[in-house]
């Protein structure tokens, strides 16, 4: 969100703070939103490289300290220069991050909690943009936000300081007495028997022979690095893995048009666009804080409808809203103040829609879907992936605006949303309440 505050500070002289002398172009704003996706997919590729060697908890730490560095530097940035630079490393610490988390998520959860809590991940990153962006509509000054913000990522370390390794990583590893305590303190710190089950089924799991004997750490250490070195590039062009990795990429696609994160950077000027009398500054807190009860609500609505409907539901809707808006805002003529509340509302209500489906449930899938030999290395193509998607979205969004005309780019958007439910009709499974083997046997 931080792009979203400095662009709505920054463009074309737009500031209200009359000690601020930067400023920059629109061409400069969209270049600055969408660096921060652009550069994702290198930080995907440094913890592909890091992640099998330090382990999720480690990675998640290291991902900080990037993050309080660029916003140091973007508080003293006096030239744009400096603006691309801390949005480079932004990307950077973005795409360290998502491979660690979405695959620790997935491998710690229960299966019967796994969709709920992996959905629950958003209910923190809407949390963090409301913080954001209320600080700035409480101060008006956007270098102030970003310097008050950066105690988030401090408290993040420390957290995480007191964070168990995953149970999975640590077996892989050969660690299996370590395994084995991390998984009773992650389920409440029970006695060991009441999570053997559960064990025994992730040394399965991981074992390519299916041995559920415990053989010597030194030797089970040995044999899993080697299957890993030989193996893992391997099993990438597996079928199971490229149905999977096919599903993601086209469901990453649908996400980012109907979710309106390509959009973020640009919500100062959409709202303006749209005309309604409303505080700019405090609608985009407000469309963060329906955010949140968006992700809430798919946390209790995950298990019980599951991620297929979710999926069709929000997508569906999401499009129709999408289409509504751009015939409103080309056809309704003379009912300006009614209009532009009209498109106002709708907008917001693809917000609510998406954060409750497409949004959570698009991160959930891609923890769960890939096999384990390959999921760390397939959580951060996928990712990469997705961001590359959004960058291209969102650095082309304003030409496109103009070529189409802005309310016919809604129309547009909102058509292709209909295919994209049709698709995933015939081919999304449904995951939810499914061990990562039964899913893994789907996409044989």
């Amino acid at each position: 969100m931080i792009s979203t505050v400095v662009i709505g500070a920054l463009e074309n002289n737009a500031s209200k703070d009359v000690n601020e002398s930067l400023s920059i172009t629109s061409e400069e704003a969209s270049w600055f939103a969408s660096l921060l996706y652009l550069f994702t997919p290198v930080g995907n590729i440094l913890s592909l490289l890091l992640l099998d060697r330090f382990g999720h908890k480690k990675c998640m730490i290291l991902t900080n300290i990037p993050s309080i560095i660029a916003q140091v530097i973007l508080y003293f940035a006096e030239n744009v220069k400096i603006l691309y630079a801390s949005s480079i490393l932004m990307a950077l610490t973005l795409g360290f991050s998502n491979a660690p988390s979405l695959a620790y998520a997935g491998e710690v959860c229960e299966p019967k909690l796994r969709g709920a809590l992996t959905s629950a991940l958003n209910v923190f990153y809407y949390g963090g943009s409301i913080i954001l962006t209320m600080v700035y509509s409480i101060t008006m000054q956007w270098r102030q936000t970003v310097l008050l913000t950066t105690v988030f990522p401090i408290m993040t370390i420390a957290i995480l300081l007191t964070t168990p390794d995953s149970p999975m990583w640590l077996l892989a590893k050969g660690k299996h007495s370590k395994a084995h305590r991390n998984l009773s303190r992650l389920r409440g710190k029970v006695s060991y028997e009441k999570c053997e089950n559960e064990f025994q089924e992730m040394v399965r799991y991981n074992s390519p022979s299916n041995n559920d004997e415990p053989t010597s750490s030194t030797c089970r250490h040995n044999f899993i690095d080697q299957k890993e070195n030989t193996n893992a590039w391997k099993h990438l062009f597996e079928p199971e893995v490229i149905r999977a990795f096919r599903l993601m990429t086209i469901y990453f696609l649908f996400m980012n048009l109907l979710s309106g994160l390509p959009l973020l950077p640009y919500l100062v000027s959409i709202l303006k666009e749209f005309g309604a009398p409303v505080n700019v500054e405090w609608t985009i807190s407000f469309s963060m804080a329906l955010s949140i009860v968006g992700s809430l609500m798919a946390v209790f609505l995950i298990r019980s409808l599951g991620k297929r409907f979710l999926t069709l539901f929000t997508l569906s809707i999401c499009s129709v809203c999408y289409i509504a808006i751009g015939l409103i805002g080309v056809y309704w003529k003379n009912a300006e103040p009614l209009k532009s509340w009209t498109v106002l509302v709708l907008f917001l209500i693809t917000i609510l829609i998406s954060s409750v489906g497409i949004t959570p449930v698009s991160w959930t899938l891609v923890t769960e879907i890939f096999p384990a030999k390959s999921r760390n290395i397939l959580c951060s193509v996928c990712t990469g992936v997705c961001f590359i998607i959004t960058f291209f979205m969102t650095k082309y969004y304003p030409e496109l605006s103009i070529l189409v005309e802005f309310y016919n780019l809604f129309t547009i958007v909102g058509i292709v949303g209909l295919f994209g439910c049709i698709y995933f009709f015939f081919f999304l499974p449904e995951t939810e309440n499914k061990t990562l083997q039964e899913i893994t046997e789907f996409f044989k």
